[in-house]
């Protein structure tokens, strides 16, 4: 059995092990994969490994050996499922891997528009508090977020999480999701619509994936409908965000603040209109990749295809 990882390197750098796929046929790790090169990469191979290189009808069309594909990410917009379908090709993702430290990011990106310690360290660096005539100085508002709501749109897994940790710091959260789940409302965390979670926020997390319904949810028309100076929190999907219209609403000081991990385009285009903005942080879409949760998705990985093997479904999808 003939197995191909087309873009090995973000998922392991050199720091994990391939040696759970080793054991079942014979591996070929590409780090990076450009468009044409796919399917002279793919081959005669049976198995075939994807993080975000494209996997298209077209090329399935013409690699017909291969039976199973694996994305190595829980969205798999990147390969035609339909077409994959229609081939009898099994496509696989790993949902769940990143809970911890997706959610531990969100907060980690609140934290920094709230404390901006990086820039606050780079000052005391470059001499700033050593010239200072007072002992402490700030460069920009501090926000104490204890008594303040949270506004978590895509409740599930990742985004109880984060609504977990904001309600230990003090915070109430009001959820939207589709699903609801009784059992989790309390005096400090409550299901609500979208417009009622737009009117009470001060801050609002996003943490729901890319569906025609939520692709650019933050939009002009739902900022005008949130508090002024609220802070927006991104690191589930770029396309979530009309760039433009928060672009617009930073520089005018509607949105006080915005941190996020994604953006429509990646790697970031220098066009991009939040390098255009205020008081935004953008970090390279990393909230999935400490090492431990790269291992859970290296081992969830060798599982899904050992299942495969086997005859067993792990974690299919469908088109």
């Amino acid at each position: 059995m003939k197995i191909v990882v087309l873009d090995g390197f973000t998922l392991n750098p050199g720091d994990l092990s391939w040696n759970g796929l080793e054991k079942l046929g014979t591996l070929t790790v590409y780090d990076r994969t450009c468009e044409a090169e796919v399917r002279e990469r793919i081959g005669d191979a049976q198995i075939v490994f994807t993080n975000k290189t494209p996997i298209t009808k077209e090329t399935l069309d013409v690699c017909q050996q291969i039976k199973y594909i694996g994305v190595l990410a829980t969205g798999y917009n990147i390969v035609d499922v339909a077409a994959a379908s229609e081939h009898g090709i099994t496509v696989t993702n790993i949902p769940s891997y990143g809970t911890y430290a997706v959610s531990q990011f969100a907060i980690a990106l609140l934290m920094e528009l709230c404390h901006r310690i990086g820039d606050h360290a780079g000052s005391v660096l470059a001499g700033d508090w050593a010239k200072n005539p007072d002992w402490c100085y700030w460069n920009y508002p501090l926000i104490e977020l204890a008594g303040k709501t949270m506004g978590v749109i895509g409740f599930g897994k990742i985004g109880q999480r984060t609504g977990h940790i904001a309600q230990a710091l003090g915070m109430k959260v009001l959820a939207n999701d589709v699903t609801k789940y009784p059992e989790l409302e309390s005096e400090t965390c409550q299901y609500v619509t979208q417009d009622e979670l737009f009117a009470a926020a001060d801050v609002i997390v996003l943490h729901c994936p890319l569906f025609d319904e939520t692709r650019g949810i933050i939009n002009a028309k739902n900022i005008t409908k949130m508090k002024d100076g609220v802070l927006i929190i991104n690191n589930s999907r770029g396309q979530l965000i009309v760039e433009d219209d928060l672009r617009d609403a930073l520089n005018s000081g509607k949105v006080g603040g915005a941190a996020v991990d994604v953006v429509s385009t990646e790697p970031i285009k220098l066009t991009n209109p939040l390098l255009q903005a205020k008081n935004i942080i953008i970090t390279p879409h990393i909230s999935w990749a400490p090492r431990e949760s790269r291992q859970r998705l290296m081992d969830i990985a060798v599982d899904n295809l050992a299942c495969f093997l086997k005859g067993e479904q792990r974690n299919v999808v469908k088109g």
